[in-house]
């Protein structure tokens, strides 16, 4: 039986720690789309009451694009 030279070592590490890392990779990704997608688009009307409540825009303005917020979308 022959002992290996550290060149066969340097291969043996590098070699499991592909192998581990592809098993953690295929984990992140089994994850990540057993997952359904978050919305990235935030809700115009929650938009409108943050402004509101921060003092951007008054009560009749808050009304005012409200309105035309809901006439946009029953017209759709």
């Amino acid at each position: 039986m022959d002992d290996w030279s550290w060149g066969g070592w340097l291969l043996m590490t590098a070699t499991m720690v592909a192998f581990w890392a592809l098993v953690a990779w295929l984990v992140v990704v089994a994850i990540r789309t057993s997952r359904p997608p978050t919305p990235h688009t935030p809700d115009p009307e929650r938009i409108l009451a943050e402004r509101f409540a921060a003092g951007e825009i008054d009560e009749d303005e808050c009304h005012r694009r409200l309105d035309t917020l809901r006439g946009a979308t029953k017209a759709t």
